[in-house]
């Protein structure tokens, strides 16, 4: 093959991506391309749910445990790692494993080109944020673009504003512009991502949430306090932690919110992979998810 194939495992948190990514490396003897925003920073670990150190010497892993998080990527950043690593590699097939859809939409299809945003816009809507809250900017986008506002990480400021400012500044809803590109004619894709029953799924992130909690994610968080500014803690499983010790709400609302807000994450992950047409699989098939990797593989031999 002239390119690999680039295989996409995504799938909502606390799905078994990590575990399945790892199962199908090493069955085709490659590596896996992390596509999660936050794994790839060495001080937090605990709330990110990372690969094991056991789980890494398995397989290759780029992208986790590789920067501080006083060194953040964003998605145009991982677009341009990601794919010096696939031209830097001799591999016939690589997989690319997570739960970040804008990361992989960023390596798929490639970043649509976005309107310059005057200043004013952007320092307008800090202010808003400042003076009415995240929620005035949630309904605002409500509003502004529907579609985008159910996909969009509603607990996360940035990605409001952000969204914001180009409706703003090009008269256009923002979700208008991530469906600009046709995909990318260098890389041969196939998306898959995990099927799950919701409830079950549900009673795994408490689970999982209760395990974090064990582990010490109060104590993770607080160690990486003077960072509460950057946008690695303002996500999920850091931001409540960070709140409950700037004394916004007591510890059992803090795991609470915890849960609540991983539950409606993966609530919005799954209906990301269900809009970018990945091809649903059964996690417990591991043979069926492999014979259509084979046969995509056949295919692009094929021409």
């Amino acid at each position: 093959m002239a390119n690999p194939l680039i295989v996409f495992i995504g799938g909502p948190t606390a799905s078994g991506k990590t575990g399945l990514g790892i199962s199908l490396a090493k069955r085709y003897s490659t590596f896996v391309i992390s596509a999660d925003s936050r794994q790839m920073y060495q001080e937090m670990t605990i709330g990110t749910a990372k690969p094991s150190s056991d789980e890494l010497s398995e397989v290759k892993h780029f992208l986790v445990d590789d920067r501080s998080v006083q060194n953040p990527m964003n998605a145009g950043d991982f677009e341009r790692e990601a794919l010096d690593i696939i031209k830097n590699s001799e591999e016939k097939i690589i997989f690319v494993v997570g739960g970040t859809g804008l990361y992989m939409k960023a390596l798929y299809d490639g970043l649509d080109e976005f309107p310059e945003v005057p200043s004013e816009i952007r320092e307008e809507l800090n202010r808003e944020f400042e003076t009415e809250g995240i929620e005035h900017l949630q309904e605002k986008l409500k509003s502004a673009d529907p579609e985008y506002y159910e996909v969009v990480d509603l607990n996360n400021p940035r990605r409001l504003i952000r969204a914001l400012e180009v409706i703003e500044a090009s008269g256009q809803r923002y979700s208008a512009f991530r469906k600009g590109s046709s995909g990318r004619s260098d890389l041969n894709v196939l998306k898959m991502a995990i099927d799950v029953d919701r409830d079950r799924l549900y009673q795994r992130i408490n689970h999982r949430m209760d395990k974090m909690i064990e582990k010490g994610l109060f104590k993770e968080a607080e160690s990486l306090y003077e960072f509460k500014e950057l946008q690695p803690l303002k996500t999920v499983g850091y931001q409540e932690v960070i709140s409950y010790l700037d004394n916004e709400y007591d510890y059992d609302e803090a795991v609470r919110l915890l849960k609540r807000n991983s539950r409606r994450y993966a609530k919005r992950q799954l209906t990301w992979f269900k809009r970018e047409d990945f091809e649903w699989i059964d996690l417990k098939d591991f043979e069926s998810i492999t014979d259509r990797i084979d046969k995509e593989i056949e295919k692009i031999k094929k021409g």
